[in-house]
């Protein structure tokens, strides 16, 4: 970890190649900021949402099925052209968006057992040296963070209240279980891979899990006023509304078109909030391009470096593949693109420097590039 500069504006130009390649763990940035990306006015309020699963020309080419996401909401924000997941599957994404943590062969295959991560010591850049699913409590997430500064921070879970026998809030198996969320289930199509904190003990072994970690239904309440409105919003649909399945359990068309379907329906309520509107920065991603078939990726970029824990993040190449970002708030220019590259671990590195705080993990990693000028540019 490092300690930020939060009004930094400088930026270091690099000559090199743009873009980024699935040939190396990491790719040349053209433009690289500082690891303190500046923002030209104060954030106070982050909404992220993750999608599932689609790479780039999916999402935002010219035959998407995705008409709010890439036909009404694009306007309205900046697309970040070269977004980038960092590994396959699902589950190493959001522990690295949140904890800047590298896969694991754990976290790689989803943790369908619960396990402890059986650590060895701790390696560069805060890397814990291991394999397993549940973080020692040593390992901390942006959550603990926003804690130890007096911020606020929840996790929003598509139906993590609609099951008959499991706990309405901070769901997750007990340790060394079965993961029973791996396959969606009618009325219950919450999925404990999609829900990062639940996979450290610093987070679970807190009293404050059941009030942090919570179903998405309590959005709707916390977004009517500033003073309930979460610094920190992460927020993840169920296995249908994120685009993961296709067709869904319940009988929705699910993919692209459900997850499309989901944003027009809830992300209208987040724009019109008193937070938003005050101070708010929303940004629409997605974990991982495809693993498979004729549109699999597993590109990287950003700088990353190797996983100390695995030897190819991305099961067959070094990360999730391009899947671009839509970022909308008062600092974005509205209708605008950026080519610069961006990943996970540097949206972790700007939320962080949103609220002027260290670098966790390979959000901290030299060369990393964060937002900066050239997103907050408006």
């Amino acid at each position: 970890m490092r300690p930020n500069l939060l009004l930094a504006t400088a930026l270091v130009v690099l000559i090199g190649t743009a873009g980024c390649s699935s040939s190396s763990p990491s790719a040349v940035n053209d433009t690289t900021a500082t690891t303190a990306g500046a923002s030209a006015s104060p954030i106070g309020h982050v909404f992220v949402i993750n999608l599932e699963n689609k790479g780039y020309d999916e999402t935002w080419g010219p035959n998407s099925v995705a008409t709010y996401l890439n036909g009404t909401l694009r306007p309205e924000g900046q697309l970040l052209e070269q977004y980038y997941g960092i590994g396959h599957f699902s589950l190493d994404n959001y522990i690295a968006e949140i904890s800047g943590q590298a896969p694991n062969p754990k976290t790689q295959g989803d943790c369908p057992q619960y396990i402890e991560f059986a650590t060895t010591g701790t390696g560069a850049d805060g890397q814990a040296l291991g394999s397993g699913c549940v973080y020692p409590s040593s390992v901390k997430t942006i959550g603990d963070q926003l804690d130890a500064v007096g911020k606020t921070w929840k996790a929003y879970q598509e139906d993590m209240a609609n099951s008959a026998t499991e706990a309405k809030t901070c769901r997750h198996p007990a340790i060394g279980a079965a993961d029973t969320t791996l396959a969606a289930r009618p009325g219950d199509m919450y999925a404990t891979r999609h829900d990062p904190f639940v996979y450290f003990h610093s987070i679970i072994d807190s009293p404050s899990c059941a009030a942090d970690v919570v179903d998405f239904s309590a959005l709707t309440t916390d977004l009517a006023s500033v003073a309930t409105t979460p610094n920190l919003s992460f927020i993840t649909p169920n296995l249908c509304h994120d685009g993961h399945d296709s067709p869904c359990v319940n009988g929705e068309k699910g993919g692209l078109a459900s997850a499309d379907a989901w944003l027009q329906a809830q992300v209208p309520a987040i724009l019109a909030s008193p937070a938003f509107k005050q101070d708010g920065l929303l940004i629409i991603t997605f974990d991982e391009a495809e693993v498979g078939g004729a549109q699999a990726d597993a590109s990287a970029c950003c700088h990353t470096p190797p996983s100390p824990n695995t030897p190819m993040p991305g099961q067959t190449g070094p990360g999730g593949g391009r899947v671009g970002a839509l970022v909308i708030g008062t600092p974005t220019k509205p209708g605008t693109s950026n080519p610069n590259p961006y990943n996970h671990y540097a949206l972790l590195c700007s939320i962080e420097n949103m609220f002027n705080l260290d670098h966790l993990g390979f959000a901290g990693a030299p060369g990393l590039a964060c937002f900066g000028p050239d997103v907050y540019g408006a």
